[in-house]
C-alpha cells in the first residue's frame, strides 16, 4: 500500500470529503486528489496541518499506526477529547469507565 492510499484511508477514517480534507491541509481538492492517486507527494506543511486535524501522519508515511490512535472515528473523538481534559476531569472519566 502506498502513501496516497493511506492518505485516502485516513481521510475516510476522519469522515472528511476530499474538499474538506484538502482545506484542512491548506490545499485545493485537486491537489489532494493528486496526492491520493500518487501523482504528487504531500509536503511537510500539508502533513502538519492534517495532523492537527486528527490524521495519523505516521500511518500515512509508514503504514504503522501511532500508539493511541483509533481506527474508528468516534473512538478517536473520545480519545482527542480525553487528551484535552484537565487532570481532574480525566480522573473522573476513568472512574466512570
Amino acid at each position: 500500500m502506498d502513501i496516497g492510499t493511506r492518505l485516502r484511508e485516513e481521510r475516510e477514517r476522519l469522515g472528511m470529503t476530499q474538499e474538506g480534507f484538502g482545506q484542512a491541509g491548506g490545499v485545493l481538492k485537486r491537489a489532494l486528489i493528486r496526492y491520493e492517486k500518487g501523482e504528487r507527494m504531500p509536503d511537510a506543511t500539508f502533513l502538519a496541518a492534517i495532523a492537527a486535524a486528527g490524521a495519523d501522519v505516521l500511518y500515512i508515511l509508514t503504514g504503522q499506526r501511532t500508539e493511541g490512535t483509533a481506527s474508528d472515528p468516534a473512538e478517536q473523538v473520545l480519545l482527542d477529547s480525553y487528551r484535552r481534559c484537565k487532570p481532574d476531569a480525566k480522573a473522573n472519566l476513568i472512574q466512570m469507565a
